[in-house]
């Protein structure tokens, strides 16, 4: 093994021999050249010693495990894409969405058929879903005078008070459902916040967005599957 940078080897001269003044580390201060009177130094290890080299093969070892035990994780987990396109709903009518709004307003996720929607669960104490709400913000926006496509959001876990505090602050003027959100939520097996789905103007639910969304991700979508 290559001495370690900053321990040089002399050329010319014979390796001290173990026991010498170089293989000796003194505590409290420089040693003096003669040496202090019942000083009890403390033996070093140096690089390349057989002590040395146990301990350098006993970390690296479990440290080569672990990066062995990472990779083959990642290799056998599923990616965000593969999760979208396994969701048992895809593919089929959207599971209903009947309820109130905040506004206190009946809501039946039926009525909006002929348009894209976009269906997304959400908290009002969620960082990412404060994150995304300006994208649908502007989706909604971009869509509203034609009437294309229109934003619904399903209360997760959360009150209505929140939300309306929520809305308050960070704008948007969409239905929010929060009375039979809960239905909502088990039939389209949300286990997290933001979740968002996209349902086509035929009814059926043609994609699925785990985290947060952007307004031009939504169209571009859009885009592809019209």
């Amino acid at each position: 093994m290559e001495p370690e940078a900053g321990l040089s080897e002399s050329s010319g001269s014979a390796e001290p021999p173990a026991g010498s003044a170089n293989d000796v580390e003194t505590t409290g201060g420089a040693e003096s050249s003669g040496g202090s009177a019942g000083a009890e130094p403390s033996v070093g290890v140096s690089a390349g010693s057989p002590v040395w080299r146990r301990r350098a093969f006993w970390i690296a070892v479990p440290a080569a495990l672990l990066v062995g035990l990472l990779v083959v994780v990642l290799a056998t987990s599923d990616s965000a894409l593969q999760r979208r396109a396994t969701s048992p709903i895809l593919g089929g009518l959207a599971p209903p969405i009947v309820g109130q709004t905040i506004d206190g307003e009946p809501f039946d996720l039926d009525d909006w058929r002929g348009r894209w929607v976009v269906v997304n669960f959400f908290q009002s104490t969620c960082v990412p879903c404060i994150i995304e709400h300006p994208e649908l913000t502007a989706f909604d926006e971009r869509h509203a005078v034609s009437g294309s496509a229109r934003v619904v959001s399903v209360v997760f876990d959360d009150t209505a008070e929140n939300v309306r505090e929520f809305f308050a602050v960070h704008g948007g003027d969409w239905p929010v459902v929060s009375q039979g959100a809960g239905r909502a939520a088990v039939a389209y097996g949300v286990t997290g916040v933001p979740e968002s789905y996209l349902v086509a103007p035929s009814g059926v639910v043609v994609w699925k967005q785990l985290g947060g969304v952007t307004a031009d991700g939504i169209d571009d979508v859009i885009s592809r599957l019209s």
